[in-house]
C-alpha cells in the first residue's frame, strides 16, 4: 500500500443543470422526459498544506432510488439532493483520514442521518458515492495519479474495515492486479417504449437530429452485439415484446448477448419462473434464450431478499440490482441463490471494488466463475459521471458496460459549448462533434474507447465542469 499525508475536506458544493431527454425512457411503471444532473466538487487539503480540487457528477433520476407511488418527481429528485448536502455536512466534520477512511468514518453515521429523513438505503448511497468519487478525484489529482494508479498501488487505502467478511482476503493483491483495457463494448438498453423497426416510426415522432431513434436504426448506426431488455411483469405483453425484439435481433445481429432486466415489477420467484417457462416454450425465443446472460432484479427489492430462488436460480444467473442498497446486501443475495451484483457509480465507488473483491473471493474458493458483477447505467450522461462509471466498470474487469444515456439525451443536451468544446479537445477518442459543434459520444463497432479517460489524471476525466453554468444546490 503506497503510503501518502492523510487528507481533510476543506471546502465542498454542489451544483445542478437540467438534462433534457430527446423523448421518454421508460423503466417499470416511470416515464421521465427530462431531470437534472448534480454536481459536487470537493477542495481538500494534507497534512503539508498542498491543496486541490476534485469533482463528480450524477443524474437525479426519478422514480429509480424510492419507487413509492405516494412520492411526486419533486419528491424523488429532493430526496437525492438531501442525500448529498447530508454527505457534504458530514465529511466537512470528519477530520483527516486516507479517502477510504473518511467514506468508513461516515459511512454508518451517515446512513442513519438518512434513515432519520425517511430517506432509503439507495437515495442514502447516492449522496455518499457523490462525495467519495470528488474525494478520489482530488486526492488523485494532488498527487498526479491516474486512478488505475491510485487503485493499483491502493493509494486510497481501501481495507476491509466495512467489509469483515473480506478480512482474510489479499485485497492489496485483488487491487495490484487491476487492468484497464482500452475499450469497452456498449449493452443497449431497449425500454419498454422503444419502437423497434424504422417502418413503425410515424412521421409526427420523427426526431430527425442526426441521432438513431429505432432499435433498427441504432444497430445499423452502432454496430451493437450486446443488449439490455426490459420487462414488465405483464407476461403476456412481455413475452410478445420479447418475441418482436428477437425479431430484429435475429434478423439485424445474428449472435449477439442479451441481460434482462426485471425493473422490480415481479411480485416473487413464481412470477418469475412462469416468465421462464413461457420462453422456454416459444421457438421464437430460442436464440434470444441461448444469448440471454442473466436476468436483473426482477423481484421488488421489498421481497426480493427474504424470499430464496430454489431451484429457479440454476435455471439462469440471477443478479440484484435495487436491492444492494447497503454493503451487506450482496451477501445476503448469495444466500438466496443469486449469483451477481451490479455495479453503479450512483451506488459506490468503494462498494462497486468491494463487491469486486467478494466475487473473486468466492470464485477462488468455489474453484469456478460462478459469482459475477455487471457494470449497469442509470442514464448517465456524456462528460464527468460517464467516464467516472466508465472507468468503474473497467476497474472491475467488465467486459460490457449498459449504456443510454446517450440515446435519450442528445450528446452533452445542458452543457455549455466551452465545456463541449474541452470533451472534444481533451477526451477526442470518446466524443465526436457534430456540424453544430456539439460533443456526442463516439460508438464504432458497438465499442468506446477508454484510453483517453484511463491516462486522465484523477478520477477518469481531464475537464473541469463548467460551474459558472450551473445553479447551486438549493431546495
Amino acid at each position: 500500500m503506497a503510503d501518502y499525508p492523510d487528507i481533510r475536506v476543506i471546502n465542498i458544493a454542489a451544483f445542478e443543470r437540467t438534462t433534457p431527454f430527446r423523448f421518454p425512457f421508460r423503466f417499470g411503471v416511470a416515464k421521465v422526459t427530462q431531470a437534472p444532473q448534480l454536481f459536487v466538487r470537493v477542495v481538500i487539503e494534507d497534512g503539508q498544506g498542498r491543496s486541490a480540487t476534485g469533482q463528480s457528477a450524477e443524474m437525479m433520476m426519478p422514480k429509480w432510488f424510492d419507487k413509492s407511488a405516494d412520492l411526486t418527481t419533486d419528491d424523488n429528485i429532493n430526496q437525492l439532493r438531501r442525500s448529498v448536502m447530508l454527505a457534504m455536512e458530514a465529511v466537512q466534520t470528519a477530520g483527516q483520514s486516507t479517502p477510504f477512511g473518511l467514506h468508513a468514518r461516515i459511512l454508518a453515521d451517515h446512513g442513519k442521518a438518512c434513515r432519520q429523513h425517511n430517506l432509503p438505503g439507495l437515495v442514502a448511497s447516492y449522496g455518499l458515492a457523490l462525495v467519495d468519487r470528488a474525494i478520489i478525484d482530488g486526492f488523485c489529482r494532488l498527487h498526479g495519479l491516474t486512478i488505475a494508479r491510485a487503485v493499483q498501488t491502493n493509494a486510497l487505502a481501501i481495507t476491509s474495515e466495512t467489509t469483515p467478511d473480506l478480512s482474510g482476503f489479499d485485497l492489496s493483491g485483488f487491487l495490484a492486479k487491476r487492468v484497464l483495457r482500452p475499450s469497452i463494448a456498449i449493452r443497449h438498453t431497449v425500454g419498454l417504449g422503444d419502437v423497434l423497426w424504422n417502418r413503425d416510426l410515424g412521421k409526427a415522432d420523427q426526431l430527425n437530429d442526426g441521432l438513431p431513434q429505432t432499435l433498427e436504426d441504432v444497430i445499423a448506426t452502432y454496430g451493437h452485439r450486446f443488449f439490455k431488455l426490459k420487462a414488465s411483469g405483464h407476461i403476456d405483453q412481455d413475452i410478445s415484446r420479447l418475441l418482436a425484439i428477437a425479431n430484429v435481433l435475429d434478423q439485424k445481429v445474428g449472435q449477439y448477448q442479451l441481460t434482462i432486466d426485471g425493473n422490480e415489477q415481479f411480485e416473487n420467484a413464481d412470477h418469475v419462473a412462469n416468465l421462464i417457462g413461457r420462453i422456454e416454450g416459444e421457438g421464437g425465443l430460442k436464440n434470444l434464450w441461448q444469448s440471454t446472460l442473466f436476468l436483473e432484479q426482477p423481484v421488488a427489492r421489498a421481497a426480493a431478499l427474504s424470499q430464496p430462488l430454489g431451484d429457479l436460480g440454476t435455471k439462469i444467473p440471477f443478479e440484484i440490482d435495487e436491492s444492494d442498497d447497503a454493503i451487506g446486501a450482496f451477501l445476503a443475495a448469495r444466500d438466496l441463490g443469486y449469483r451477481g451484483i451490479s455495479s453503479k457509480s450512483c451506488k459506490g465507488f468503494y462498494r462497486a471494488m468491494l463487491n469486486c473483491a467478494r466475487v473473486a473471493s468466492w470464485n477462488n474458493t468455489a474453484g469456478s466463475d460462478q459469482y459475477f458483477m455487471s457494470a449497469e447505467d442509470l442514464t448517465t450522461q456524456g462528460g464527468l459521471a460517464l467516464q467516472q462509471d466508465l472507468v468503474l466498470a473497467n476497474l472491475i474487469g467488465a467486459r460490457h458496460i449498459e449504456r443510454n444515456g446517450h440515446h435519450y439525451v442528445a450528446g452533452m443536451a445542458g452543457a455549455s459549448p466551452a465545456e463541449q468544446a474541452e470533451y472534444l479537445n481533451l477526451h477526442p477518442d470518446l466524443y465526436h462533434a457534430t456540424a453544430n459543434g456539439q460533443a456526442r459520444l463516439s460508438i464504432q463497432n458497438g465499442q468506446v474507447s477508454l484510453a483517453s479517460s484511463n491516462d486522465a489524471i484523477g478520477l477518469g476525466c481531464a475537464v473541469t465542469p463548467d460551474w459558472k453554468a450551473m445553479a447551486p444546490l438549493t431546495f
